[in-house]
């Protein structure tokens, strides 16, 4: 399932148009007919149905919705929100048909218009596609306005009338919908902080275009559950503890003993052939019981945080997670990092990781082996010197330019989680729910990203299996036996394998 740019979306229809051969009037049918099944399970034939029609294609969408609603018995008023002369086109076309088969249509009336909304149970809007530039005005204004407070249930056809389509826009007034029903792709404000509300509930509906169009023009997929079954790896029967990955997690400190346990229990949990724990001897002490299952080596210390790793043989491992429970201390860094650099296996960094990664972005720019970094949208914005309202507003140019850059794999983590490699491939994954946020999250988030890279065969597939496995362990824990205010980290890596045993 493809994310998209308005441009993005206009080339694959104009191209399925004009080289593909499919007629527009065709995709407007498709795309009628395809929200309409959506729509069906969402009402009853005892409620009142209002479509708002504006011009353009979505406006021909809603006049498709209309006749195919009114042929199987729903009650549907159809007003258009736009001038006769505007509805042009294969919308006009449509707009005919519909009044063929006994269809009326009313112009919009603003003495009457607010009493006809607040008769609706449903209403559909139809107003505007993804072409809105600049704020809304006239009519189209006024209705939104009214729309939005009205107690109806309201379901957006491709998307809610004057929300932008793209990420970057703060200045809008759109349409507050309970559903969405997008046609052909998923548009990317859909997934972006401020401006995914306003689509409710969304799905998309297929009307026909050729997969290898959205190939050409986007480099934007959702990390669904086809794509984590077809890449998540099958053991052998002959497989050996050493075909798993040989995975290092350094962290920990006095302080934060927590942090580096559910990063270890994570990765344990998530497969991890081998598994050593470099730490200081009190935290070792402290977790070494509950997870008997890895290996453990004492690191040298300076006030409860690490000293040195000179004496691991980095060249041991197959991957290492750096920075949980770190501490912010300068000479944690100096102590840890220059031997990173030289590693020639993946290095994931998190937490206090991100935080002193600033001073060394410059020599990671160089290295050759993979780096992953997994901040949140204020470690993001501070390794990128902008704000976080910065960054939340085009979250997919910063995210890019970011891997590009510095040659990572880069986990933008949120409610739409954006996972971009280091040639600016983009995916989002959207599972888990608002009890991952709380502390611990991203350390159990750590661990698994270090047991799925050892075990995957594209570090890309790695990383996203593993944010999947992350946010359905937690959806499924809340629908089971969890709220999502008593969820807790440790709750997610216990229901790590119940998670693998749905999905895979």
């Amino acid at each position: 399932m493809y994310i998209v740019t308005a441009e993005e979306m206009y080339k694959v229809d104009r191209e399925t148009i004009s080289t593909i051969g499919l007629d527009g009037k065709i995709l407007m049918e498709n795309a009628g007919r395809e929200a309409s099944k959506e729509v069906e399970k969402r009402i009853t034939k005892e409620e009142t149905i209002v479509i708002l029609i504006g011009s353009g294609n979505n406006g021909g969408d809603g006049f498709v919705i209309a006749r195919i609603l009114s042929e199987a018995g729903y009650q549907v008023k159809a007003i258009q929100v736009a001038p006769n002369e505007k509805i042009t086109g294969d919308a006009a076309y449509h707009k005919e048909v519909y009044r063929q088969f006994g269809g009326q249509v009313e112009r919009y009336d603003e003495d009457i218009i607010d009493t006809v909304l607040q008769e609706a149970d449903v209403i559909i809007d139809a107003m505007l596609g993804i072409g809105v530039r600049g704020p809304l005005r006239g009519d189209i204004l006024t209705v939104t306005r009214q729309v939005n407070q009205q107690n109806a249930y309201v379901i957006s056809i491709d998307i809610p009338s004057g929300l932008p389509a793209d990420e970057g826009s703060a200045d809008f007034q759109a349409v507050e919908a309970d559903a969405t029903i997008m046609i052909g792709a998923v548009k990317q404000s859909a997934v972006c902080q401020h401006t995914s509300s306003y689509y409710g509930e969304w799905i998309v509906a297929d009307i026909g275009f050729p997969e290898k169009l959205f190939q050409a023009h986007t480099q934007r997929r959702l990390w669904t559950t086809a794509r984590f079954k077809e890449s998540f790896p099958k053991r052998e029967v002959n497989a050996h503890k050493g075909n798993h990955g040989r995975g290092l997690i350094i962290g920990g400190s006095d302080p934060m003993p927590g942090s580096v346990l559910m990063t270890t229990k994570a990765a344990l949990r998530t497969g991890s052939g081998l598994l050593t724990t470099a730490s200081v001897k009190n935290v070792i002490s402290m977790i070494a019981g509950n997870n008997p299952e890895a290996m453990y080596i004492a690191v040298p210390e300076a006030d409860g945080c690490i000293a040195g790793i000179n004496h691991i043989d980095l060249s041991d491992y197959d991957a290492v997670a750096v920075g949980i429970g770190l501490g912010r201390k300068e000479a944690t860094a100096k102590a840890i990092f220059p031997a990173l650099l030289t590693f020639e296996g993946p290095v994931i960094l998190d937490a206090d990781g991100l935080y002193h990664l600033k001073s060394y972005l410059t020599d990671f720019e160089s290295r050759q082996a993979p780096l992953i970094v997994t901040p949140h949208p204020g470690e993001l914005a501070a390794l990128m010197d902008i704000s976080v309202p910065e960054l939340l507003i085009e979250p997919f140019r910063y995210s890019a330019a970011f891997a590009k850059r510095y040659h990572c794999y880069l986990v933008l983590k949120g409610k739409h989680t954006i996972i971009t490699d280091p040639d600016g491939n983009q995916t989002v994954e959207s599972s888990g729910n608002p009890g991952l946020a709380k502390g611990g999250s991203g350390d159990v988030l750590t661990g698994m990203i270090l047991a799925m890279v050892m075990q995957s065969e594209t570090i890309f597939a790695g990383i996203n299996n593993a944010c999947f496995l992350h946010g359905k362990s937690a959806d499924l824990l809340v629908q089971e036996k969890h709220s999502e205010q008593d969820l807790l980290a440790g709750d997610v890596i216990q229901g790590i394998p119940e998670a693998i045993r749905t999905f895979s």
